[in-house]
């Protein structure tokens, strides 16, 4: 199986609500908001499976010295093979040479993101004003 890695590439509502939906992320109950959102982003990494979407991320930012990745999500049919490595690296390989490359993990992501070369960043602690109650 060939898995196809590409940044920038189109996107459609369907596929990408059908991704968060197997992932249970709730940021599919908002599609207008989310598909803005994605769109929006700076950059947006993708993974696919001939024409199935099986993998996404994106980054946020100001394109000189801070990028923050919000969402990175691969189909639970496709976790455990290196499709989220490749896009993490991908998006690292695009932001390279920036003075902070941040993101928040979620609990069983933090090994995944130490082995991306991410440590804690110094004595911060996370915070947010959040709506939701996961992803």
């Amino acid at each position: 199986m060939t898995i196809d890695i590409a940044l920038d590439r189109p996107i459609t509502s369907d596929e990408v609500l059908a991704l968060y939906r197997a992932n249970k992320w709730s940021a599919a109950d908002k599609p207008t908001a989310l598909m803005a959102a994605l769109r929006g982003s700076h950059s947006l990494v993708t993974a696919r499976s001939g024409r199935r979407l099986v993998g996404l991320g994106n980054a946020i930012s100001d394109g000189h010295l801070v990028v923050y990745f919000p969402h990175l999500l691969v189909h639970p049919d496709f976790q455990r093979q290196g499709i989220g490595r490749q896009m993490m690296v991908a998006l690292l390989k695009r932001y390279a040479g920036f003075h902070q490359q941040m993101l928040t993990a979620d609990g069983a992501a933090v090994p995944f993101y130490q082995a991306m070369g991410f440590v804690r960043a110094g004595s911060t602690e996370p915070m947010w004003i959040y709506a939701g109650t996961e992803h």
